[in-house]
């Protein structure tokens, strides 16, 4: 899989490259990333990329002419939005994405990680000052994506973000492909291959949820010790504990997320027993 960046900060990604589980994928060929400077493609002595907003307003607006250009570099033409694509045609075509990195896009999910990590392609614009043009947008972009309900200095970092996060999903990435299914937002149980030796697993996959919490050594630590349940061995005890630590967690961290959480009846019974008021002290 490759990922195109197109920015005004090349050398943002410079240590990005060089740490962490993506410098591994990069090089064992698992992952390409191409950076491109969007200065390369203007056409001044001074590389003016941005120019004021038409209508006035603070700030300024990245140009389309640099953006339309670079993107033409990648081989990337405007979109036909109105043409009936031909199947046979498309046969051969990588499968990529062209996105557009904005506080105005999207919302960044685990599950839209999971659909770029299954494309051959993805370029990502990276946006500045107050924005990009809005005709990049309407003719080359599949997508506007966001990856929060906040505003940053530009879109490198939000680049940077989905990148790890979808890069991680490919095949061959991590070093236990497993550690991505049973995670906060993994999916869920009756998407995941059985254990072969018929050892019981001892967590379920998230189905949406968030993760459950996670100790090591030592046992005991500051005065706290870690659940007894999971010292025990006992892997049902221990799976039925972390689903509801699961719960609890998405309860009181993300509400939002039990709507559309992969919830079995057992899942609905442990919710409900969650929420009951406790009758503790009760007369």
């Amino acid at each position: 899989m490759r990922f195109e960046i197109v920015t005004i900060f090349p050398g943002f990604f410079s240590s990005f490259f060089e740490n962490g589980i993506l410098r591994r994928a990069l090089g064992e060929g698992l992952v390409e990333v191409g950076v491109h400077d969007l200065r390369a493609f203007t056409h001044d002595r001074h590389r003016t990329v941005d120019d004021r907003p038409f209508g006035g307003g603070e700030g300024m607006v990245l140009k389309p002419q640099p953006i339309a250009e670079a993107l033409a570099s990648l081989g990337i033409e405007p979109l036909k939005r109105a043409a009936v694509p031909d199947p046979e045609a498309s046969k051969d075509v990588p499968r990529s994405r062209v996105i557009l990195l904005s506080a105005q896009g999207r919302p960044f999910t685990q599950a839209l990680a999971r659909e770029l990590a299954s494309l051959d392609r993805v370029v990502l614009i990276c946006g500045r000052y107050e924005g990009v043009d809005e005709r990049i947008n309407e003719l080359y972009c599949d997508m506007e994506l966001s990856i929060g309900d906040y505003v940053l200095s530009g879109g490198e970092l939000a680049a940077a973000v989905v990148i790890d996060a979808t890069m991680r999903l490919i095949p061959g990435v991590l070093g236990n492909e497993a550690s991505s299914e049973f995670e906060s937002f993994g999916i869920a149980d009756g998407q995941i291959v059985s254990q072969a030796d018929g050892v019981p697993r001892s967590q379920h996959g998230a189905g949406g949820l968030l993760d459950y919490p996670h100790y090591t050594r030592p046992a005991e630590f500051a005065g706290l010790r870690a659940p007894e349940v999971l010292l025990n061995g006992d892997h049902l005890q221990i799976r039925r504990w972390r689903r509801e630590q699961q719960l609890r967690k998405t309860l009181a961290n993300r509400p939002d997320l039990i709507q559309y959480a992969a919830l079995s009846d057992e899942d609905r019974k442990l919710l409900d027993a969650i929420r009951k008021p406790s009758q503790t002290g009760s007369p």
